[in-house]
């Protein structure tokens, strides 16, 4: 059977009347800046201070696009008749983001947490020439890197937290059993010579005034 003549155009009248009573979801960008996932891989960011110029980062891009160049500084020995040593400065830090495949190995394999992702993704150029960022440009993009998302209440905690708190009982352990045995030690050198123990400072008796109040230093009331 033959369509209907001008059914085709019903149709796409029916469509249009469907659509005119719908809410729009169009995204005025860029008068409005779309709202990005926490984890959106962006751009890399660079925090320089991390950095140690272990060169992983460069090693394990599968596509060769970091470019790091540094040299060495002799620092002095922290202490008195100590050794000298070197440490590597970071001279240049440069992604080429034309070659950039946006794999995040360089990030996962950077053992100081000196890169990062940001969300950032308005760095387009008309030259690709220009699309090799120096380290100063990547700095600035590391202060857009969002907050880390909150761990599940449910997790495990992370093993630095761990071992520092450890750390932190055990120190304030071996600190109270220092400051009991210098306790004892004092008492017993108290009873060896007769005179009574020493007392704590928040123990010792104040001066009282004439009406047996507490009184100050000088032997005032307070």
């Amino acid at each position: 059977m033959p369509p209907f003549p001008g059914s085709g155009l019903a149709k796409g009248l029916a469509v249009t009347l469907r659509t005119m009573t719908r809410k729009s979801h169009t995204a005025q960008y860029p008068d409005v800046q779309p709202e990005l996932p926490p984890r959106s891989r962006g751009v890399i960011g660079l925090f320089e201070e991390n950095c140690t110029v272990c060169m992983l980062c460069a090693r394990e891009c599968p596509d060769w696009c970091i470019y790091i160049d540094s040299h060495k500084e002799t620092v002095p020995p922290a202490a008195p008749g100590g050794r000298e040593r070197s440490r590597n400065v970071l001279d240049r830090f440069a992604i080429d983001f034309s070659l950039c495949m946006y794999c995040g190995i360089c990030i996962e394999v950077c053992p100081f947490d000196a890169l990062f992702w940001s969300p950032e993704f308005e760095y387009a150029e008309t030259d690709i020439r220009d699309l090799t960022h120096e380290r100063d440009k990547l700095r600035e993009w590391m202060w857009t890197v969002p907050e880390p998302p909150a761990l599940d209440p449910g997790a495990e905690e992370p093993k630095e937290l761990a071992a520092a708190r450890k750390t932190a009982d055990k120190l304030a352990a071996q600190r109270a059993a220092e400051q009991e045995a210098e306790r004892a030690t004092e008492q017993a050198a108290a009873q060896a010579s007769g005179e009574p123990p020493a007392q704590a400072p928040d123990e010792a008796p104040g001066r009282n005034g004439a009406d047996g109040t507490p009184g100050t230093a000088e032997g005032g009331t307070a």
